[in-house]
């Protein structure tokens, strides 16, 4: 097979595994945690074992469907945090941004950190701490290097850039599943008193030399 063949291959192989997550993506966005392998499959137009030869199980179609929606949301969070405004603000926006998104597809959300939620008798034993925990650090070393990169934190920056990653995306997750479950405030209101409580050493903290600045 030549190398014009080999890349035609790919090209199908990748078209054809975007339309399944396409897919999957409709089906989420009507079940939440309820959406199955079955459901998704007969979304597609295929049986499941050709659903499992693309995916290889319901994990592996939940990894690639929660990369999907992280990069797009971290996407969002890079754009607010470079947003035109004083410090305070784009701290603010930033938090908006992660609970806007979540507000914006709550069964999407709660399908990628709630997944056990539903599903076949089969697919209970689906473990969420193996899923959704990598989802969070991989948002947490993001955020780490943002702030490593921007913000002057003294001699043992990188250590504390992380601490505070892993630390603001902890908090924002928590403080966010807790809000879209019971909604006792608006998200102006969570905003401002999430913003209060971090605002202290970030506010004191100065920008890095020759960094992009905070």
């Amino acid at each position: 097979m030549d190398t014009t063949q080999r890349t035609e291959q790919q090209r199908s192989a990748d078209r054809r595994r975007r339309e399944l997550l396409e897919a999957a993506d409709r089906v989420v966005l009507r079940d939440g945690p309820q959406a199955s392998m079955n459901a998704i499959a007969a979304e597609a137009g295929i049986t499941k074992p050709i659903l499992y030869r693309h995916f290889g199980d319901k994990g592996g179609l939940y990894a690639a469907l929660a990369k999907r929606h992280t990069d797009a949301l971290l996407d969002s969070l890079r754009a607010a945090l470079d947003a035109p405004a004083d410090r305070r603000e784009r701290v603010e926006a930033t938090l908006d941004t992660y609970l806007a998104a979540i507000e914006a597809r709550p069964q999407v959300y709660r399908f990628l950190m709630h997944p056990a939620e539903g599903g076949t008798a089969a697919e209970q034993g689906f473990d969420v701490g193996k899923h959704s925990a990598p989802l969070l650090r991989r948002m947490g070393e993001e955020l780490a290097q943002v702030i490593e990169d921007r913000l002057d934190l003294g001699p043992e920056s990188q250590r504390l850039a992380r601490v505070w990653g892993h630390g603001i995306v902890g908090m924002m997750h928590a403080a966010g599943d807790w809000w879209l479950g019971e909604r006792p405030c608006s998200r102006a209101e969570l905003v401002r008193s999430l913003a209060d409580l971090l605002w202290g050493r970030l506010a004191a903290a100065g920008d890095r030399i020759g960094g992009p600045g905070f």
